[in-house]
């Protein structure tokens, strides 16, 4: 499995607040693998950028050497791509980690795309903030 299209998104009741991540993988334009967590309290920015470690994570242990990751977060995008520095303090940390696992494969293009357009990702995030408060967690 050497190419994947991955869609990622974080979502954050309050910002910061209760927050979750969604991460949808696809070979060949099928659904591979579905990821939903809760990651806790945080900023939507940090779990943005929590949904893309998770997604690079996840494609290593795969082991895809090409990745196209969309994302509805134009900041993570921006800044993955080196068109913004990175300056706050909470996100320099996730941002060198996903830096990091970048390293891991031959290619990988981030890419910001309409809200509209990652449905089933943002349902993901937004699915493990729910099942959290479900199982009384928050």
């Amino acid at each position: 499995m050497s190419r994947l299209e991955i869609y990622i998104d974080g979502a954050s009741q309050g910002n910061p607040g209760h927050s979750g991540v969604g991460v949808a993988l696809y070979r060949d334009g099928l659904l591979i693998k579905e990821i939903s967590a809760y990651i806790g309290i945080a900023t939507n920015n940090a779990a943005e950028y929590t949904a893309l470690i998770y997604a690079l994570e996840e494609a290593l242990l795969l082991k895809a050497r090409h990745l196209k990751i969309n994302t509805d977060s134009q900041l993570l995008a921006r800044q993955m791509n080196r068109i913004y520095k990175v300056k706050h303090a909470g996100i320099v940390n996730l941002f060198t980690r996903a830096m990091h696992l970048s390293t891991g494969f031959e290619k990988v293009s981030i890419n910001h795309i309409p809200r509209e357009q990652n449905c089933l990702a943002d349902k993901l995030a937004t699915q493990a903030i729910k099942a959290a408060r479900g199982r009384s967690l928050i």
